[in-house]
């Protein structure tokens, strides 16, 4: 395998999820499974401590084939080699539970392991750094300037 082909491989790998590579969504800076720049960068890593099999600190062609086995293993709830509608669905499931769980872990002020109201992220803060003439408001004109500025997924 050339060098290229196994960096390539090893750049799916580790954007993988279960099988679904990570696109970016209309989310603003988060990717496909709902991380933003710096939360990329630890899954990254997490994923690749969890690839490096033999812990040297390098993946290899063969690691990164075992991990997508054991992932698809994983998904194929019913063993029979195939993975069904279901069966990805309930993957993706738990999927959200742990970035749920990271979620949780990030916001949860008192630590009781729940989200209240209080502890929510306020997304209209983020809103009106649209508001370029300082009346408090996003106007439509703000709105597509902004579209205009970050691309159409925005």
């Amino acid at each position: 395998m050339t060098t290229r082909i196994k960096a390539l491989a090893l750049v799916a790998a580790l954007g993988s999820a279960v099988l679904v590579p990570s696109l970016a969504t209309a989310h603003g800076d988060k990717d496909a499974h709902g991380l933003r720049a710096g939360e990329r960068a630890e899954h990254m890593e997490r994923r690749f401590q969890e690839i490096d099999t033999d812990k040297d600190g390098k993946i290899t062609g063969a690691e990164i084939d075992a991990f997508r086995a054991a992932r698809f293993a994983a998904a194929d709830a019913n063993g029979d080699g195939k993975l069904s509608v279901e069966e990805m669905q309930a993957a993706r499931s738990e999927q959200r539970k742990e970035r749920f769980g990271r979620m949780i872990a990030r916001l949860d002020k008192d630590g009781d392991g729940q989200l209240s109201a209080a502890e929510m992220p306020k997304r209209g803060d983020r809103l009106m750094k649209l508001d370029k003439d300082g009346d408090g408001a996003v106007s439509l004109e703000e709105m597509k300037a902004a579209k205009g500025r970050h691309g159409p997924k925005h």
